[in-house]
């Protein structure tokens, strides 16, 4: 009975059909009490409700949902201790107030509209909690304290620059050929020799191999012509031997490295220009090994001397188109540039050696003693030896034997192998061959 009277009702309703379909989801106990008082009035004055027509159905089938409507108005003037039940849209559920990121770690919400869920690649994730992955470079530093590692300088210069002085001074030992097993009788050789001596230095528990390879002769004879070949033949011979037992298939777990990381190249300070033989040396070498140069004995130049000097020998470099460590083609980004670009305008390093120390100042330092005074030799106001130690052992070390391995020697690997046919390293001799592949 009230179903038939709510559908001859309908046509009277006084809701359009957008407001029927916003009162989907709400219905608030106003609307209830307006529509209990107008259904009350229409039975009172209609006996016999009227016969539904199509049309009307047809409306009763759109409105669906405001009959529902109106059936729980009726129930509810039928029951009326049951109140309307009001439903409100359903909101996002928040993080929950408990879960916060860590202190440590800031909050890195992710990008809108970049998207699918799916798609995750190269969004930022803030942990919940602490994981442990900043232990890695605690767990390298204890491999590396076990294992150590190598470190392979050369020198080249003539002779009576101070170049064993120097590599003594830089680690503070005893470290040179000269140091070891040389006599003042021993004469200056008929051609370029090369010698090398290795040592274990220790320091803070971290074990290096350090080797120094001299070049006894280089630029000390009338004819120097090619001189530099004994040492580039050198170089590449241990970038053979490195090449040799990394293409064996039961290789060593730690292949001995005896590549040059490193090449001090000592310019006599004659305050005038670089010599033809420098300049050849340095055209030749800087293609398969890293070249530092350095103007020995600088206490023997005028502060102004040494400036001008400094600059014509930068001039001369660039003019024939060398290029010394740190090139500007391996800078990663920004910082390695900015911090590089200080490095190669202070280049060639006016430096000072001497492993003997004096009383100065109230404190022992290591200098060269003169009837004016003594020359410190890690003062910045001397000469620049502290700017070279510091470039060379204590930022840049890594990055040398990185740019050796890396560069150069890949660059000897590539073509050695395309000369080779791709196949394995031939050998000079036999006997080679045979431990090669044992």
């Amino acid at each position: 009975m009230l179903k038939c009277s709510m559908a001859g009702w309908m046509p009277q309703c006084p809701f359009t059909l957008d407001q029927q379909q916003e009162s989907k989801h709400t219905l608030h106990s106003t609307d209830c009490e307006r529509f209990q008082d107008i259904n009350s009035s229409w039975l009172t004055d209609q006996e016999d409700p009227p016969p539904v027509q199509p049309s009307v159905v047809a409306d009763m089938r759109s409105g669906a949902d405001l009959e529902s409507c109106l059936e729980e108005c009726m129930s509810t003037e039928m029951s009326e201790s049951v109140p309307p039940e009001v439903r409100p849209k359903p909101a996002v559920p928040a993080k929950p107030s408990h879960v916060a990121p860590p202190s440590s770690v800031p909050f890195v919400p992710s990008p809108q509209g970049t998207g699918g869920e799916g798609q995750g690649s190269g969004r930022g994730s803030a942990l919940l909690g602490y994981i442990g992955i900043d232990t890695i470079i605690e767990q390298m530093r204890k491999k590396t304290m076990k294992t150590g590692f190598d470190f392979n300088i050369m020198v080249v210069g003539q002779s009576g620059l101070g170049k064993s002085t120097l590599v003594n001074t830089l680690f503070k030992s005893q470290v040179s050929r000269r140091s070891t097993n040389w006599s003042r009788d021993e004469k200056i050789p008929k051609t370029v020799e090369i010698k090398s001596v290795s040592h274990v230095i220790e320091e803070g528990g971290v074990k290096m191999k350090l080797t120094v390879i001299d070049t006894p002769g280089f630029g000390d004879q009338i004819n120097n012509e090619n001189c530099w070949e004994p040492i580039s033949k050198y170089i590449n011979e241990q970038y053979e031997k490195f090449l040799k037992e990394e293409v064996n298939i039961a290789r060593k777990k730690r292949i001995p490295d005896t590549r040059v990381h490193c090449c001090l190249y000592f310019i006599s300070p004659t305050g005038h220009s670089l010599r033809q033989l420098d300049i050849e040396f340095m055209k030749h070498l800087s293609r398969v090994v890293n070249i530092i140069p350095v103007i020995a004995k600088s206490d023997t130049l005028t502060l102004d001397e040494k400036t001008e000097f400094k600059q014509k020998v930068r001039k001369e470099l660039e003019a024939c188109g060398i290029e010394c460590y740190p090139q500007k083609e391996f800078d990663e980004d920004m910082e390695d540039k900015s911090d590089n670009d200080k490095i190669r305008e202070a280049m060639p390093f006016a430096v000072v050696g001497s492993d003997k120390e004096y009383q100065a100042n109230g404190k022992r330092i290591l200098g060269r003693k003169t009837p004016w005074g003594v020359v410190e030799v890690e003062n910045p106001n001397h000469c620049e030896f502290s700017l070279l130690r510091d470039f060379m052992i204590r930022s840049h070390l890594q990055d040398l034997k990185e740019v050796t391995h890396n560069i150069h020697y890949e660059t000897y690997r590539a073509k050695r192998l395309n000369d080779n046919g791709g196949l394995h390293p031939i050998s000079s001799s036999g006997q080679d061959t045979q431990e090669s592949n044992l």
